[in-house]
């Protein structure tokens, strides 16, 4: 599948599963933008790094996904955007009666509304192409619950809502809408947590992924942030031209118990 020709956004990409998924994307030809909210001579350098190793253009453009006005200014300075990849979230873990408002508040834009306004902004350049693919990073915890995260399960529902409608608005033309759900991925930001937890547990690390980190995913296999970005790559091939408003959960059995 060669996404030559093709200009992809991914949010919240300079580290993660969002720079999994930005990977795969130059892996397949497209010229990618990628994003956070930190503008460091690193993340400048990364684009460097990505655009030496596939042969594609990739440029870093610095947005805070916690506001609307710089979510449609990313897709304006990006200047073309045939693939959206809504990825940028945050977590906080609390019981809801404690849960901190401006934790809620902060989740709620930077997961679920950052993800409308660069919709609405990248729709126009899609219709003028021809040709879109929105992917939306949701979650396992966007078609189930778990205790403690009110704000990102509450979030991720609605990506996954968010979706469908976009999917329907979109489907006489050539434009797709999908979720991917993910379990657990191993990140960075998973594996500094894993020895901590392991000390908190009283157990080793092996016990501590299989027992703890990895208790409701059934394989006992984190994903990786490349099979993430795979799947992304298939949701924007040819293949995937008729499968849109629909999630795509890749959580090792998770969402099945």
């Amino acid at each position: 599948m060669s996404l030559k020709g093709k200009t992809a956004v991914v949010t919240g990409s300079n580290s993660g599963i969002g720079l999994g998924v930005a990977r795969e994307l130059a892996r397949a030809g497209a010229s990618v933008v990628l994003n956070s909210f930190t503008d460091r001579d690193e993340d400048h350098q990364l684009a460097a790094d990505m655009a030496r190793e596939f042969g594609v253009e990739v440029r870093y453009i610095q947005a805070d996904m916690s506001k609307g006005d710089d979510c449609r200014a990313l897709i304006e300075k990006a200047g073309a955007c045939d693939i959206l990849v809504n990825n940028a979230g945050i977590q906080h873990v609390a019981p809801i009666d404690e849960f901190p408002v401006e934790k809620w508040d902060a989740i709620i834009a930077i997961n679920l509304t950052s993800a409308f306004h660069t919709t609405a902004a990248a729709l126009p350049m899609m219709r003028k192409a021809g040709w879109g693919r929105v992917v939306n990073i949701a979650s396992a915890h966007g078609l189930t619950a778990s205790p403690f995260k009110s704000a990102y399960v509450a979030a991720k529902h609605g990506i996954v809502g968010m979706t469908k409608t976009v999917a329907l608005e979109t489907a006489k033309e050539a434009i797709t809408c999908n979720a991917i759900c993910p379990g657990y991925v191993k990140t960075p930001l998973v594996e500094a947590q894993i020895p901590d937890t392991a000390a908190k547990y009283n157990m080793s690390e092996e016990e501590v992924i299989e027992k703890v980190i990895l208790e409701r995913q059934p394989s006992k296999e984190f994903a990786t942030t490349e099979q993430i970005g795979g799947t992304a790559v298939f949701l924007c091939s040819d293949a995937a031209a008729q499968i849109t408003g629909t999630t795509i959960s890749v959580d090792g059995g998770w969402t099945a118990l």
